[in-house]
């Protein structure tokens, strides 16, 4: 039962953010896509580099937490692969420990930021929150924790399947 849910869990979030990184990718191509052709007319778009800029920087953030949740970042599958349960286990332990601390930072790192911020806003779109940009920064190294926590029973439940 608990699996169940763990697994409709990780399918729902990672529709989630399939749905979220497409329309990440489509926002992005048409904006770079807009600035070409009105730099082309002679028409630069005043907001068009900071605007592509944090649409990137999102895109990244919530395209590495669907990957993470994927399992699908660079790894060392091929060190696990060759160790026996007991370290196998260490192994995954740590390397998850690390990943999750560092994204505790990141986290704490970011919700610091928005306390700096203040009422700042775009320099080019003065009506839009400089916290609402940057809020991608606590926000995806929440969920890329809810990610890692999320594959950390399947990881550690395949392995064992795999030797039996």
């Amino acid at each position: 039962m608990f699996g169940l849910s763990r697994n409709r869990f990780r399918d729902g979030f990672a529709g989630i953010l399939e749905k979220l990184v497409l329309v990440l990718v489509v926002a992005l191509a048409t904006v770079v896509i807009m600035g070409v052709f009105f730099r082309k007319i002679g028409i630069a778009l005043v907001w068009y580099d900071e605007v592509a800029s944090i649409l990137l920087a999102w895109l990244t953030f919530y395209g590495s937490v669907l990957a993470a949740l994927r399992q699908e970042h660079i790894g060392f599958s091929k060190i696990l692969d060759g160790v026996g349960q007991t370290a196998r286990r260490c192994l995954i332990v740590f390397g998850k420990t690390a990943v999750i601390g560092f994204f505790v930072l990141v986290a704490w790192s970011g919700w610091t930021v928005f306390g700096v911020l203040g009422g700042d806003t775009l320099v080019s779109l003065p009506w839009m929150p400089q916290r609402l940009t940057q809020s991608v920064i606590p926000i995806g190294a929440v969920l890329f924790i809810v990610a890692e926590l999320t594959v950390l029973p399947d990881l550690w439940h395949d392995r064992d399947r795999e030797e039996v």
